[in-house]
């Protein structure tokens, strides 16, 4: 039993770093308090960020729960959008007690 708590511990203390955030640019954030865009990708050769928009979002409350489906996916179906050419991300956090994460695709 105290082997298992261990590894529990350690395992809590590692997943952290494992960097599951791999946005090619990543702006400071706060601990009590962010609100940020930031691009999802790197190529802009030839990159319209005009024409159609869409959104897509997921959001969490105390980490307990967290729901929605912010796939580039379902932002291009919101829009309407068949070819994708950019894409940003928004996230908002107010003292881990709700965060909402934003995925806004542009193209036609």
């Amino acid at each position: 039993m105290k082997r298992l708590l261990v590894c529990l511990l350690l395992a809590g203390a590692v997943l952290p770093l494992a960097g599951c955030l791999s946005a090619p640019v990543i702006p400071p954030m706060g601990v009590a308090f962010s609100d940020f865009q930031a691009p999802l990708d790197i190529d802009y050769d030839e990159t319209d960020v005009t024409g159609k928009r869409g959104v897509s979002e997921s959001m969490s409350i105390l980490g307990l729960v967290a729901l929605g489906d912010a796939s580039a996916a379902e932002a291009a179906d919101r829009a309407g959008i068949r070819t994708i050419k950019h894409a940003d991300y928004e996230f908002f956090n107010v003292f881990g007690v709700y965060q909402r994460y934003r995925t806004v695709v542009y193209g036609d």
